[in-house]
């Protein structure tokens, strides 16, 4: 993780966007994705990152979320993703799991998208 999304997240927290724990887990999954050899960073993840920030927040505050008019055409674009599709729906069970709150289909959706975006940057250079 670089240094400007290190510093997103680090304004998501001290300014009370979201709760602690949401921005835990968020935090945690970030180091997931990376330990799983994915490029994040403020250009790759900054998007994801305050998209699954703010649905969370939601979620765990209890307000609804839509569904949106482009679940359709967005499930028919995740068909040639299916590891974005299976990542977003386990990021979804850890949250229902850790948070108490799944995301719906919408989100999941919308999560895997953001995934499929990131799972095709270039990898990072060996660390040396």
């Amino acid at each position: 993780m670089d240094d400007q999304l290190a510093l997103r997240l680090q304004l998501f927290r001290e300014g009370g966007q979201v709760r602690p724990e949401v921005a835990d887990f968020v935090t945690s999954e970030l180091a997931f994705l990376e330990a799983e050899g994915l490029t994040v960073t403020e250009a790759t993840a900054g998007m994801l990152t305050s998209h699954l920030m703010m649905a969370l927040g939601r979620l765990v505050d209890g307000e609804p979320i839509d569904q949106f008019l482009t679940d359709d055409q967005i499930a028919a674009e995740l068909a040639g993703h299916p590891g974005a599709v299976a990542r977003a729906r386990a990021v979804s069970a850890r949250a229902e799991k850790e948070l108490g709150s799944a995301l719906p289909e919408s989100e999941v959706n919308f999560l895997g998208m953001h995934l499929a975006v990131l799972a095709q940057q270039p990898a990072p250079p060996p660390a040396s």
